[in-house]
């Protein structure tokens, strides 16, 4: 399931929607955009809609619902969108509307295997994905909330059932953003469409290759570098 993706650096900042659809990499490039890649535990860039002050804000929040024994350690990092609105961790964030978008280039996948994790790349056929977040605030007994947040997931497209994998991230169409987000409203059974697996699409998967690790030289007299 997705531990890994990429998405820009300056998506941190607060746009309309469809610029995100709709910039081309030439324009990226031109505004000297940086790539970062983001993992569990890793703070996200989440597009929320703020119902108190009625406006559109990114918030950084901690990917990864904590552990009841000991918040610094992930537990929950996904939610299943089948059964979304009936989960006791999930239900409420889903239905009182904290939901969120993170905006993604590329994201990660690994076969469901016994062994080393195998990590493949996917490469949607569009400028940005909008992947669906459900997030939380938690009282953890330090100075502030931490807030949190988890992907919610579908089954798996033809493509990445091949890994062999059954899960994959939910992808928000553009046309439903402001839905999802609660910027327009949105009756359950509406947002629960929108989280449907995306089929009949061209997209590249490529085998993310192992880091190798130089053998350690045996120390000499004359070359000790072996030492360190």
């Amino acid at each position: 399931m997705c531990g890994k993706f990429t998405a820009m650096y300056s998506y941190g900042e607060v746009h309309a929607f469809e610029s995100f659809f709709t910039k081309s990499d030439t324009e990226r490039e031109a505004e000297k955009d940086q790539e970062v890649t983001f993992r569990v535990m890793n703070l996200l860039p989440v597009h929320v809609w703020d119902h108190e002050t009625q406006q559109r804000r990114v918030i950084a929040m901690r990917w990864g619902y904590p552990d009841r024994s000991n918040w610094q350690k992930p537990d929950l990092i996904h939610a299943r969108s089948e059964t979304i609105d009936e989960k006791p961790s999930f239900r409420t964030s889903f239905l009182d509307g904290q939901r969120g978008i993170v905006f993604v280039k590329t994201f990660n996948e690994a076969p469901d295997i016994p062994g080393p994790t195998i990590q493949h790349t996917i490469t949607p056929d569009t400028n940005m994905s909008a992947v669906a977040m459900l997030w939380r605030k938690f009282d953890v007994g330090a100075a502030v909330p931490l807030l949190a947040c988890v992907m919610v997931t579908v089954p798996a497209n033809e493509l990445i059932r091949g890994l062999p994998t059954d899960r994959m991230p939910a992808f928000i169409d553009p046309a439903d953003a402001k839905k999802w987000t609660g910027e327009e409203p949105a009756t359950v059974d509406e947002l629960k469409a929108m989280l449907k697996t995306v089929e009949g699409v061209k997209w590249r998967m490529t085998k993310e290759e192992r880091a190798t690790t130089a053998k350690r030289r045996k120390p000499t007299v004359s070359d000790p570098g072996g030492l360190f």
